[in-house]
């Protein structure tokens, strides 16, 4: 079994504070998203890990670059820093989340085509049904 790397972004989208789990497993990233509602303490979320991290659903995996390289820490403060003030926060693993709500959706569409075919088939069952009862003989 590989190495697993995850990663726990905590941070404001108005009106709510969403954290944004994003794991790397085999070199393929999946996301899942939490909405937390109040700006979270840390011993929060520490324990929304603990208790919660093997519910949470994950998005599909996608194929991404695992780079593994030891860095100065007041580096990579400086890095998030600029990165942050660019782009936002996650972006890919935002992507990978907005993938997961599309298949979702998709999968919600057919269910309820589905449904409302078989009401309609349903109702002109019994449409057929009252016209056959109407003209049995009277």
């Amino acid at each position: 079994m590989g190495e697993v790397y995850s990663k726990l972004t905590v941070f404001f989208e108005e009106p709510f504070w969403i954290g944004v789990f994003e794991r790397i497993e085999n070199g393929k990233l999946s996301a899942s998203k939490v909405t937390f509602g109040a700006e979270p303490k840390d011993y929060e979320v520490y324990e929304f890990v603990l208790k919660h991290y093997y519910d949470l659903r994950f998005s599909p995996a996608v194929a991404t670059v695992v780079k593994e390289s030891k860095q100065n820490p007041k580096r990579i403060q400086r890095d998030i820093k600029k990165a942050l003030a660019k782009t936002g926060i996650g972006t890919k693993s935002q992507q990978v989340l907005k993938l997961q709500q599309e298949q979702n959706k998709q999968k919600r569409k057919v269910k309820s085509r589905e449904r409302k075919l078989t009401e309609k088939k349903h109702l002109f069952e019994l449409k057929q049904q009252q016209k056959k009862e109407k003209h049995r003989g009277r």
